[in-house]
């Protein structure tokens, strides 16, 4: 069952040991092994891979749930192959650790188990038995053959809360399809609603279908433990990225269902608000947001149009709307005469809703990204420098704060600590 792992004498020579002892902060390593969050003592078993289930998973793991992260012997979660970048050895080697795989797979244990094995299905279902809660993100179907599925576990466990993560959910007819994060953006509508108004249809930059999906199983995961709380009644939980995309089409959506008009790609336009975009400066690029008409008269004064607020064409926001396309070419013209930290620094001052567009780096580099804890390091076995950065969990609990216990594991890392732990009195 366990993977042949790589030595994790580097933890120990560093004199870090992973969940043992006092709060560390070395340098700009973030440790708290002390688990302060609300959901210490939960158990839960992640039989997910790639992204929406392990996003879950982590914000469980951040907010104190011990989660134990099942893999594949030798092979472990797809996503450990999906790079570069790569964690990197003092040697300047490549690691299977990839960011993609370390960006979802925090404050985990990994155990290496194959569930095709009989003995392997068979410690799953232990472990499953001991759990709080079991997630899962195979076809509909898939783990009934190993004994894993719902109604075989929750024979065995009938307070276990159970969730099922897949691409278009347990029925209907495109349950047998395998979900992919650009496969459903594009179905579920949002990449007809983003790009260029005279470009092709364009995904989000990052897999924002599986990690809402991910939120979203988060929640309803809350939600059937409260209910399991009170009652003593688990549950089956059956989410799909499909549903989930079409969910957060949100305002968008009801736009189209009220008025039954498709929306059309604005590009970085607003649909329902005007001006609310990118404009163009003589340096770059800034953002305005104006959300009122008051804002919008400031607006205008601090660009030197305060004639723009008079205009009954542009006085309200429903007349912008009719007349969006005379009035940013007129917005356009002036702002290209502006520099951008100048317009910028003129709406804070005048109380309009604007800013910059930072790159990555500018991103991590903030003040603000430092004083909210959303870069941390954590201790890494085989990094170079012996930690890597990670981004923060944006969530902050006034009693019960997270907390980083574990770095994203090697695989199989903690196999016979985890069967020590959950399967010790057996």
């Amino acid at each position: 069952m366990r993977d042949d792992r790589n030595s994790i004498a580097t933890y120990i020579n560093t004199g870090i040991e992973l969940g043992k002892g006092e709060s560390a902060e070395l340098g700009n390593l973030q440790m708290s092994p002390t688990n302060t969050g609300p959901l210490k003592g939960l158990k839960i078993l992640d039989m997910t891979r790639i992204l929406a289930g392990p996003y879950a998973t982590q914000l469980l793991g951040d907010m104190g749930a011990d989660v134990i992260k099942v893999e594949r012997p030798g092979a472990g979660d797809d996503t450990r192959g999906w790079g570069p970048p790569y964690v990197t050895t003092a040697d300047g080697e490549a690691t299977r650790e990839s960011a993609y795989y370390m960006c979802t797979n925090r404050n985990k244990r990994s155990i290496a188990v194959d569930m095709a094995d009989p003995d392997g299905a068979d410690t799953l279902r232990k472990l499953a038995k001991k759990a709080d809660v079991v997630i899962q993100n195979f076809k509909a179907g898939g783990l009934a053959k190993y004994g894993l599925d719902y109604a075989t576990l929750s024979a065995l466990n009938p307070a276990l809360v159970y969730c099922s993560i897949s691409g278009f959910g347990q029925t209907g007819p495109n349950a047998h399809r395998a979900g992919y994060d650009l496969l459903v953006q594009g179905s579920g509508g949002i990449m007809s609603l983003t790009g260029d108004p005279d470009g092709v249809p364009t995904k989000v930059g990052v897999g924002i279908a599986d990690m809402m999906c991910g939120m979203y199983a988060s929640t309803s995961i809350l939600a059937a433990l409260r209910h399991r709380d009170a009652t003593g009644e688990g549950q089956h939980i059956d989410i799909a990225l499909a549903d989930t995309q079409v969910a957060w089409l949100a305002n968008e959506g009801v736009n189209y269902l009220l008025s039954g008009v498709a929306p059309k790609r604005r590009g970085n336009q607003h649909p329902n608000i005007v001006p609310y975009q990118v404009f163009e400066c003589v340096d770059g690029h800034a953002i305005v947001a104006v959300g009122n008409d008051a804002q919008f008269a400031r607006f205008a004064a601090l660009i030197g149009l305060p004639e723009l607020a008079d205009d009954a064409r542009f006085t309200v926001n429903t007349a912008r709307l009719e007349n969006r396309e005379v009035l940013i070419a007129q917005l356009e013209a002036r702002i290209r005469q502006i520099e951008k930290a100048t317009l910028v620094a003129d709406m804070e001052a005048a109380g309009v809703p604007g800013g910059e567009i930072n790159t990555l780096p500018e991103v991590f580099a903030s003040d603000q990204v430092a004083a909210r804890g959303m870069k941390i390091s954590m201790p890494h076995p085989l990094a170079a420098s012996g930690s890597v950065d990670l981004i923060g969990n944006p969530v902050k609990f006034s009693t019960t704060p997270v907390n980083y216990r574990h770095s994203p594991p090697l695989c199989g890392e903690h196999t016979d600590e985890v069967l020590a732990d959950w399967l010790g009195d057996e």
